[in-house]
C-alpha cells in the first residue's frame, strides 16, 4: 500500500512539474531567459510561487531546466541521425525529425521546444551546465560529416558546417509559422535539398567581388561617435542578451560615464532598436551594393554573402544577433521582425531573379533566402566556434558551403 501510495505522489509530482516546465517554456520563448520569473510560471498553472519553489528553488534552475530538455531532445534526433550509414542520410533524418517536433509542438501534441539562442543570459553554475550539454549536442551533430568522402574536411570547416547546420534548425521555427502543419514533411525536404545542392548552377564559380568595408560601414570618425557606442552596445548584447546588456556595462566597454549613454540613445529600449536599425541598415547597404555591381544575379549574391561574412569579423562587425529579440518587448520585436524579413525578401527577389535567368539552381526562393539570412546571422559567433578564423576566409569557410552545397569539397566546384 505504501509503495503504491509513493508511486501515485511521485506520478503527481513529475506530472505538476512537467506543466511547469511547460509553461515555462512558452515565456522563455516569448521574453527570454532574463524575463522568465516563479511568478509567472507559476500564475500560468495556478500554483502560487511558494508552490513552484517546491520543484525549482530558484528561477535559473527552472530555465536551465526548460532548456536541458529542449538540448535533450536535439542530442536524440542527432544521435538517431547518426545511426544512419552516409551524411546525407544523416542529414535527412535530423531534419525530418525535427521538422517533426517542431510540428507537434505547433499542433499542441507536444510541449514546446525552448529556444536555445540564450544559454549565454544564465548566471554560473548553471550556465556552464547547460553549455556543457549544448557542446555535446554539438559534438554529436558534427558526427553527421564523420565520412571517409568527406575526409578532406579539416576539423575546423566541419566545426562552421555543424554551427550553420544547427543555426538552421534554430530559425525554421521563426519561418515555419507561415506554413500549414501538414506542409512540414514537404519542407523539411526542400531545406534538405538546398543544404545538400546548395545554390549554384553545376560548374559555377566561387568569386565574390570584395567591397570596401569602410563604405559599408558609414563609420563616424567622432572618438565617442553614436556608431562606436552602438557597436560596444551590439557585441554586449549578442554575448549577453538583451536583459544582460545594462548601461553601466556598455559604459564601462567604452570606459565613459553613464551619462554619456543618456547622451546617445534615451533608453534602453531605444539602444536595442538603434543596433538592430543599425544591422539591418549594413545588410541593405550590401544588397543595393551587389544589385548595382556587375554580372549575373549569382555573382551579386555571393558578393553580397561574402562581404556580409567578412562583415561580421572586421573591425566594424559584428551585427546584431537576431537571438536578442527573443528578450525585447513585444511592442518592439513585431517591428524589428518586420525589417528582418524585408532584408531577407530582398535576397528572395535576387534569388528568383537568379533562377529566372538560369544562374542560380531552382529553389524554393523564400526558404532559401532565410537560409541565407540565418548563416549570415550566425556569422557574428564564428570565431567563438573557429577560434582564430580570419576576416577573409569566413566567406569560404561558413557562406560557402550553403551556396555551394553542405557536402561539398572546396576544390570540387569553381575552385
Amino acid at each position: 500500500m505504501a509503495e503504491r501510495s509513493l508511486a501515485r505522489s511521485t506520478a503527481r509530482y513529475e506530472k505538476k512539474r512537467e506543466a511547469i516546465l511547460d509553461a515555462a517554456t512558452e515565456i522563455l520563448n516569448r521574453a527570454g531567459v532574463r524575463g522568465l520569473t516563479l511568478g509567472d510560471a507559476a500564475a500560468a498553472v495556478g500554483l502560487s510561487t511558494t508552490s513552484v519553489t517546491y520543484y525549482f528553488k530558484r528561477k535559473e534552475d527552472l530555465a536551465a531546466a526548460c532548456l536541458m530538455r529542449g538540448i535533450d531532445a536535439l542530442y536524440g534526433f542527432a544521435e538517431a541521425a547518426c545511426a544512419e550509414a552516409t551524411p546525407e542520410a544523416r542529414l535527412k533524418k535530423l531534419l525530418e525529425l525535427h521538422f517533426e517536433r517542431l510540428r507537434q509542438g505547433a499542433a499542441g501534441e507536444a510541449p514546446p521546444l525552448p529556444v536555445l539562442s540564450d544559454l549565454r543570459a544564465l548566471n554560473p553554475p548553471r550556465k556552464a551546465q547547460v553549455f556543457e550539454a549544448f557542446m555535446r549536442v554539438f559534438r554529436k551533430v558534427r558526427q553527421v560529416f564523420d565520412a571517409p568522402e568527406l575526409a578532406a574536411l579539416s576539423r575546423g570547416r566541419k566545426t562552421a558546417r555543424t554551427h550553420m547546420l544547427l543555426e538552421q534548425l534554430f530559425w525554421a521555427e521563426a519561418w515555419l509559422r507561415r506554413y500549414d502543419l501538414e506542409d512540414y514533411p514537404r519542407l523539411a525536404e526542400r531545406v534538405f535539398g538546398i543544404l545538400t545542392g546548395g545554390l549554384a548552377q553545376p560548374g559555377a564559380a566561387w568569386a565574390p567581388e570584395p567591397m570596401e568595408l569602410e563604405e559599408i560601414a558609414g563609420a563616424d570618425p567622432q572618438e565617442i561617435s553614436r556608431e562606436t557606442f552602438l557597436l560596444a552596445a551590439t557585441r554586449l548584447i549578442n554575448s549577453r542578451g538583451y536583459r544582460g546588456a545594462s548601461v553601466e556595462l556598455i559604459s564601462a566597454e567604452l570606459n565613459v560615464t553613464k551619462g554619456s549613454f543618456y547622451h546617445h540613445i534615451d533608453a534602453k529600449d531605444d539602444l536595442v532598436v538603434a543596433c538592430f536599425e543599425r544591422t539591418f541598415e549594413v545588410m541593405r547597404r550590401v544588397q543595393r551594393k551587389a544589385m548595382a555591381g556587375p554580372g549575373d544575379q549569382w555573382s551579386r549574391l555571393v558578393s553580397a554573402a561574402a562581404t556580409l561574412a567578412e562583415y561580421q569579423l572586421s573591425d566594424y562587425g559584428p551585427l546584431l544577433r537576431t537571438s536578442a529579440l527573443s528578450a525585447v518587448p513585444e511592442h518592439i520585436r513585431g517591428k524589428m521582425v518586420e525589417q528582418s524579413n524585408r532584408v531577407s525578401d530582398r535576397f528572395a527577389g535576387m534569388i528568383s531573379d537568379g533562377i529566372a535567368e538560369g544562374s542560380i539552381r531552382p529553389v524554393d526562393p523564400f526558404i532559401a533566402a532565410q537560409m541565407l539570412n540565418a548563416t549570415l546571422n550566425a556569422g557574428a559567433e564564428l570565431s567563438f566556434w573557429v577560434p582564430g578564423v580570419k576576416q577573409k576566409a569566413a566567406p569560404a569557410v561558413f557562406v560557402r558551403p550553403l551556396l555551394m552545397g553542405i557536402f561539398e569539397l572546396p576544390a570540387q566546384r569553381g575552385g
